[in-house]
């Protein structure tokens, strides 16, 4: 699933190619994705502009003239790309471009999701803080509030693993399994220990390395390893910065014990048993 510097790589691509451009069009031809699209979609935004591209957590968030506002989620496996021949899809199967907006340069921008758990909503600027897809979602990482003395209270008398608080939206924003795993490597911290073992110092490291790694990935375009592609359909470069994720039983890069995995909360987590404590 794209975390926050997919998303925020996407955001950029979008961000150089569309602002400014009106959409003259757009056609469904799979309703059917995570809610289904409404019927109104099409007929909104045939002729607003394109005026700004945000991001929250890990939606786009696409503003149009007429105040308001087209939320967007890839889901596991979706992607956004802007095409000027929307049959030539390269690395996509156009089987699931599922919408298509026609732009007035001659370009589409283009939803392909062949899973079908991304999300398109069109919200009135009005409705954006009460859309329950952004209700409860914590501060940004690279936020002024995501600091030290925002995430050490969090961690006291918490049983949960350290990596499930990172990875929890309601504590820090757009941080998922990939990214969890490497900024607890980079920290030193076992992914399995409890919040409430970690130290101050060792919370204030996850903090600083949060920012550091997610940014390093953003400069890379962020991580492909299946279906993720940025606006332009290019994969995402940092799965070869990776230094323990997906690595089972390769040398950890600092001190050549082999890596190792756990089960943490359903989902795969890597570490190395000698640096990580």
């Amino acid at each position: 699933m794209p975390e926050l510097p997919e998303v925020e790589s996407l955001r950029r691509v979008l961000a150089d190619e569309i602002v400014g451009r009106r959409i003259i069009a757009a056609m469904v031809t799979e309703p059917r994705l995570r809610r289904p699209l409404s019927p109104s979609l099409v007929g909104r935004v045939k002729g607003r502009v394109i005026g700004a591209i945000n991001r929250r957590a890990k939606y786009l968030l696409l503003d149009l003239d007429t105040d308001a506002i087209l939320l967007v989620h890839l889901g596991m496996s979706g992607s956004l790309t802007v095409r000027r021949d929307p049959a030539a899809g390269g690395a996509l199967d156009t089987r699931h471009d599922h919408v298509r907006f026609v732009l007035d340069d001659g370009r589409c921008l283009i939803f392909n999701d062949p899973r079908r758990f991304g999300l398109i909503r069109l919200l009135d600027r009005t409705e954006l803080a009460e859309a329950e897809e952004l209700k409860g979602i914590g501060p940004e990482p690279f936020g002024a509030e995501f600091t030290i003395d925002y995430l050490w209270p969090l961690t006291r008398g918490r049983s949960t693993a350290i990596k499930n608080l990172l990875m929890d939206q309601r504590i820090v924003a757009g941080v998922g399994n990939i990214y969890a795993s490497e900024i607890l490597f980079r920290a030193g911290v076992r992914p399995t220990r409890r919040a409430r073992r970690v130290t101050w110092a060792e919370a204030e490291r996850i903090v600083a390395i949060t920012r550091q790694v997610l940014e390093e990935a953003i400069g890379n375009g962020g991580t492909t390893f299946r279906s993720y592609l940025d606006g332009r359909g290019e994969p995402g470069r940092f799965a070869e910065r990776l230094r323990v994720y997906d690595r089972t039983g390769q040398p950890c890069v600092k001190c050549r014990t082999p890596i190792r995995a756990v089960v943490i909360g359903q989902r795969s987590s890597f570490y190395c048993p000698r640096c990580q404590r």
